[in-house]
């Protein structure tokens, strides 16, 4: 067997590591191409689609107890946003991002080569539900769950399969494969056609959706997952259980005056998802890609003092730092965490004794 197929027997015993750049670029390549499939549009450029979940589902239902409707003070509220740039070669991945909106995000993600889509489903639960605290230690963890699945995972919440974010996420990309063929949207559906072909998703968000995102990935294996100012959660104890999805695989980034940081809810998530063991906390403000090769990366970037400014800006927007010439300061470091060849690791560190690890009680 070993002489039929060499490479494939072979390779996986060697760290990846320590693979030469010159293969592990030829494996890329040869997985890119074979799994995204080229553009052929005649006009190329970046589309930008939205449809409503009520509309695309007759299934979806609202859940008024946890703020999860159709409209409110009438407004839609389960608009979900989609965008891919033909004029890029494609990557043949897929951003899920778990937060509203964010189209300086998205447009980012697009010139990397990567399709974008962010989706409706249960995420203003936090603060009514868990309270006044967990009832135990992975509690808030099957509500994220929950809500990312349409399992019954948690006993407070009820959220069917229709209204999670798989399922919505799958019939958002089944209209976007007929609405916006030029964008080659049907890649991303699975040969049975019932369901997201996840081996191909990176799953995002900022805060509470990074937190949500990494609860996900742990349950089931996708491509990538980048946090932006989190995980959270740092009551809980999900974050050190056996994942689907490898742990070099999670991207984390971070502002030092964001709450979250420095109360030690990240760092204590990012040790206990063992993000550790790919690098040392890099500090991107005087660093260049690619940055030590680590998951975990925090700024000081100037941010007025404001702790929540410092929460936002890790994200495109207005909060997050730029240049004298106005480019934000953090370009290379979404490419990065978004581009990053996850075999490629920095030297594992040891936990940080100063990283508080019982919040419990805590605010």
């Amino acid at each position: 067997m070993l002489r039929k197929n060499p490479i494939v027997a072979l390779v996986p015993l060697i760290p990846m590591n320590r693979l030469s750049p010159l293969l592990l670029l030829l494996l890329g390549l040869h997985s890119v191409r074979a799994e995204a499939p080229a553009f052929n549009d005649p006009q190329p450029q970046r589309y930008k689609l939205a449809a409503r979940a009520s509309e695309l589902d007759p299934r979806a239902k609202e859940h008024p107890e946890i703020d999860f409707v159709f409209e409110k003070g009438g407004k839609p509220q389960d608009v979900e946003n989609a965008s891919v740039d033909t004029r890029v070669a494609p990557q043949g991945k897929l951003m899920i991002w778990l937060m509203g909106h964010s189209d300086l995000l998205a447009e980012r993600v697009n010139s990397y080569g990567i399709h974008a889509i962010q989706v409706s489903y249960a995420n203003k639960w936090f603060g009514k539900l868990c309270q006044p605290t967990p009832k135990d230690m992975f509690a808030r963890g099957n509500i994220r769950l929950e809500a990312a699945t349409g399992d019954d995972v948690s006993d407070e919440i009820d959220i069917p399969k229709p209204d999670g974010m798989m399922e919505r996420a799958f019939q958002f990309v089944k209209w976007l494969a007929k609405e916006n063929p030029q964008g080659q949207w049907q890649q991303f559906i699975s040969d049975d056609g019932k369901g997201i072909r996840w081996e191909k998703v990176i799953i995002s968000g900022s805060s509470h959706g990074s937190t949500t995102a990494a609860r996900f990935a742990m349950h089931q294996k996708v491509d990538r997952v980048v946090m932006l100012c989190g995980p959270r959660d740092q009551d809980q104890d999900w974050q050190g259980q056996v994942s689907a999805t490898p742990a070099n695989r999670f991207f984390g980034f971070s502002h030092v005056l964001d709450g979250g940081w420095s109360g030690d809810h990240y760092c204590r998530s990012w040790e206990l998802l063992g993000l550790h063991r790919f690098g040392p906390i890099v500090t991107v403000d005087a660093a260049k890609p690619p940055y030590e090769n680590s998951r975990r990366l925090i700024s000081a970037a100037d941010v007025k003092n404001d702790d929540k400014r410092a929460h936002s800006s890790v994200t495109p927007g207005s909060a997050s730092p730029k240049d004298a010439d106005g480019n934000f300061l953090f370009e290379p470091v979404w490419k990065y965490l978004y581009t990053h060849p996850v075999d490629e690791t920095g030297e594992p560190t040891e936990i940080d004794p100063d990283c508080l690890k019982d919040h419990r009680g805590k605010k």
